[in-house]
């Protein structure tokens, strides 16, 4: 800690910046990318925990990773200079070290881990609640320290199976998924909350639960969710077999085994794919048939879940750090006849990215050393302490004893692009796959001479890989990097991944990862005065804010124009633009429109290159049929993939505003009739807001709020409601004296019709006055994203009305669309005015950020 101490104040006395100047030399060195500049201020420049930054651009972090990653160097032979390291980092051209490395190396003010993504898990897969309650607290103490956390859960007992306490019987999986998910969401992580996987295996007799646990809005928000999928299951499917689930999964004498109809259960994982996007599917047998830790797995090394992107498999408590290589930047003469990779640099520079993941992995013990005396001087209780200390320790010795690292890539779409080849062709897969392969094989010849000058990692078997297939597919390509590993070694036992590298393509300004281009042109909206007369006003929404319209050319889709010499200052028409895209190397090589399946066998290709996994999304347009979900699904697991997610348009929240949605989106909002019908079906939506229980009536007119009346449920003024009604009917009346009032009707378990009567009596007078309001201008057709600002914007005195004023804008939030944009406000994280709805959260669709309540 001394070391630490004095480089607080070797730093502390550094020249400081404000964030406006950080922003702006942050601007000009990503040539008037905005949105680069401010994920690069929030996210990565050096600042302490006041917010105080101390790297004015991205040219002074680049010098901070070189000079650390130079230190380290300088403990084995031949080190690399700070020079040739800082030449690699510079401007984001050939090696991005990612997310936590990024921020955390070289820095002083936190006490972070340098690792991208964990997995957690118990000894022995105990599910007692003294098991599953250190799993919480492990994973809560990851994320404080920026790490995304996976862990399965298919070591839960089935719900109704036998417990030895009061409750006698198990509730199942699905609490304690709800459990992990409230704890993601409790922790921040700078500004955005931590990031989550859950697992289960389709042989648990819960898995069904599992699956359809994400259906209901507001459960479950907190986390990824991904079925393990193994062969006999797939296979099920494709011969109309039935299967067999037991529990415990893995046990020659199970306890609980039933036979299932496997294409009911895959027709749910479909289903619910097709609508909201998860869960995930992973291929579990093929990721341990070709996992090179898992011949060890006898020594700790089992993998049990994957991190929240699905791209790290791992076995408990072992972590990885990420590296991207930026593809675009080893082709020359991009978009022209004569462009070509320079396969020679590309493996020159995929040696010393393994090399100086290598290093990132002592700067991460470093950082681990760092928690582990911070936790040592905490004035806690040792019982307290106990748990962290262990998950570090634990940790910290899989570091030693793996050295597992996650060398990997972005700008695959432009690099094909930059080829003049099209993503999703034949020629593009065939080319890709020669790019792995070669990236494969250099990074485990550089891993191998690593352990000659270094020593491999302790653990390291010759004879226990010799029979694992992606060794033997190594060996066969290069027979004398089998000659070397066999007498020297290998310095990591894993070392490859392709990972999402969301806000680190937003830097390279390169299409993200394995992905496709998203859009070479889109429309962004950004807010103006409109009384400005320099200001163009192209739209005015329904609240009178006016906006302007701007277009946006992706990166390299302007170095296609310039090399082909098309102006970039001129302000084209939308026919030109279709025009321009038509004779691009990006026409029909979109997300939204390459070939489905293609990208699947393109992926399959791919990894069979990759030790670890991939990250990646196959876009469908929002009219894809479930037999087209399910067809992907099958090829991609005829195809070698490990794991495969699909994003059906509209299913969630988007990130960009095509010119076909413009159109609808600029259609007249409709208005609900004045007059109000007699009955109008209803919903029941009850939360809790300060501990107390609380419910709302939620009168809809075609599927949308047109009333609603709430307040405290459950007490003796309150409304008394069986916790199993949902729906019911709310109806207008009149009582003895004339006056109208509204009743709810609903029906019972038995079927009989139950009528509690009066609802505006129910509630307090206050909370029934400001109901009117807001009812009111529900009724005038007002768009419900700006019924909630409305909502929150009301200046209340009373404490209590405060708490009411919040639970409606709860309740409301909940009938907004997924996918609608807010009109107002900026993400804390990014400053983006990109925000969009997604069950009751406003998500960044810049930056990935959320904000919920």
């Amino acid at each position: 800690m001394e070391v630490t101490q004095i480089d607080q104040k070797a730093e502390k006395s550094k020249k400081t910046y404000t964030n406006d100047e950080a922003y702006e030399s942050a601007l000009a060195y990503f040539k008037g990318d905005e949105l680069a500049a401010r994920v690069w201020v929030n996210k990565y420049a050096l600042k302490d925990s006041e917010g105080v930054i101390y790297e004015l651009n991205p040219d002074e972090m680049h010098r901070r990773l070189a000079r650390e990653v130079a230190r380290v160097e300088k403990k084995y032979p031949n080190p690399m200079s700070e020079d040739e390291l800082y030449a690699l980092f510079k401007d984001f051209k050939y090696i991005v070290p990612q997310g936590g490395p990024m921020a955390g190396i070289g820095n002083p003010f936190q006490i972070a881990s340098l690792s991208n993504c964990f997995v957690i898990g118990n000894e022995g897969n105990s599910d007692s609640y003294g098991g599953i309650m250190k799993i919480d607290q492990e994973q809560v103490q990851l994320m404080k320290r920026r790490g995304g956390v996976g862990h399965d859960l298919s070591h839960i007992r089935p719900k109704g199976s036998p417990v030895k306490n009061s409750a006698l019987t198990s509730t199942g999986i699905v609490p304690f998924m709800e459990r992990y998910s409230n704890s993601t969401r409790e922790v921040a992580q700078d500004g955005r909350r931590g990031a989550l996987m859950l697992s289960v295996s389709i042989q648990h007799p819960d898995s069904e639960s599992f699956i359809d646990a994400k259906l209901q809005q507001g459960k479950i928000t907190g986390a990824n969710v991904s079925v393990k999928i193994d062969d006999d299951f797939m296979r099920s499917i494709v011969d109309g077999k039935p299967y067999k689930q037991q529990y415990p999964i893995n046990s020659n004498n199970p306890s609980h085994v039933k036979q299932i109809d496997a294409s009911g259960l895959w027709g749910k994982i479909v289903h619910n794919a097709w609508k909201s996007a998860e869960p995930g599917i992973l291929f579990w047998d093929t990721i341990i048939r070709e996992s090179v830790p898992d011949s060890y797995a006898d020594q700790g090394y089992r993998t049990v879940s994957t991190n929240p992107c699905g791209e790290i498999p791992l076995c408990p408590y072992d972590s990885c750090r990420l590296i991207a290589i930026n593809l675009y930047s080893y082709v020359e003469n991009p978009f022209t006849p004569e462009a070509k990779f320079n396969f020679d640099l590309f493996k020159k520079h995929v040696a010393y990215a393994q090399r100086i993941m290598d290093d990132i992995i002592d700067l991460e013990l470093e950082q681990i050393d760092g928690i582990l005396n911070k936790i040592k001087e905490d004035p806690e209780a040792d019982e307290v302490k106990r748990v962290e200390r262990n998950l570090w320790t634990n940790i910290r010795n899989k570091a030693v004893e793996g050295r597992r690292t996650g060398v990997g890539i972005t700008a695959e779409g432009d690099m094909l692009a930059a080829l003049n080849i099209r993503y999703g062709t034949a020629n593009a897969t065939d080319f890709s796959i020669e790019v792995h392969k070669a990236l494969a094989l250099s990074a485990y010849r550089s891993s191998v001479d690593l352990a000659r000058d270094r020593g491999p990692f302790p653990i390291y078997d010759y004879n226990k890989e010799a029979k694992n297939p992606f060794i033997k597919r190594l060996f066969k390509s290069d027979p004398k990097l089998a000659e070397d590993m066999k007498a020297f070694g290998r310095r990591n036992i894993a070392l490859l991944t392709i990972a999402p590298t969301g806000t680190t393509s937003l830097m390279t300004q390169t299409s993200s990862g394995i992905e496709p281009v998203f859009m070479p042109v889109y429309r962004r909206r950004r807010k103006v005065n409109p009384n400005d007369p320099e200001i163009r006003v192209d739209f005015v929404d329904e609240v009178g804010d006016s906006w302007e319209e701007y277009t946006v050319f992706h990166h390299k889709f302007v170095t296609w124009m310039e090399a082909n010499g098309h102006p970039t200052t001129k302000n084209y028409s939308k026919q030109e633009l279709d025009q321009l895209i038509e004779a691009s190397p990006y026409y029909k090589a979109t997300s939204n429109d390459v070939d489905w399946l293609n990208k699947v066998r393109m992926q399959g290709g791919v990894q069979k290159w990759v030790d670890h996994s991939i990250s990646v999304t196959i876009n469908l347009p929002a009219d894809a049929t479930e037999e087209l979900v399910a067809e992907l699904y099958v090829e991609a697991w005829k195809s070698g993939c490990k794991g495969v997610t699909v994003y059906r348009d509209g299913s969630r929240a988007g990130v960009l505003i095509s010119d076909d949605k413009k159109k609808e989106e600029e259609q007249e909002k409709a208005t609900f009739s004045k007059k109000r019908p007699e009955v109008l079906e209803a919903d029941v939506v009850r939360f809790q807001n300060n501990k107390e229980k609380w419910i709302a009536f939620v009168g809809l007119m075609d599927g949308r709020p047109y009333e609603i009346f709430t307040g405290l449920a459950d007490d003796e003024d309150g409304i008394l409601l069986p916790k199993s009604v949902q729906k019911g009917l709310i109806i207008k009346n009149r009582d003895d004296k004339g006056n109208s009032r509204y009743d709810f009707c609903f029906e019972n378990k038995r079927g009989y019709k139950t009528t509690i009567e009066g609802l505006s009596h129910k509630f307090d007078k206050e909370y029934w006055n400001y109901a009117k309001l807001i009812s009111g201008v529900l009724r005038h057709g007002m768009e419900i994203g700006d019924a909630v600002h409305l909502v929150a914007g009301l200046q209340l005195d009373s404490e209590s009305i405060n708490t009411w004023k919040n639970g409606v804008e709860r309740a409301l939030k909940k009938y907004i669309p997924n996918g609608t944009k807010a009109n107002r406000g900026r993400c804390e994280s990014c400053n983006s005015e990109n925000l969009t709805y997604q069950e009751g959260c406003l998500i960044c669709t810049d930056c990935g950020s959320s904000k919920c309540g």
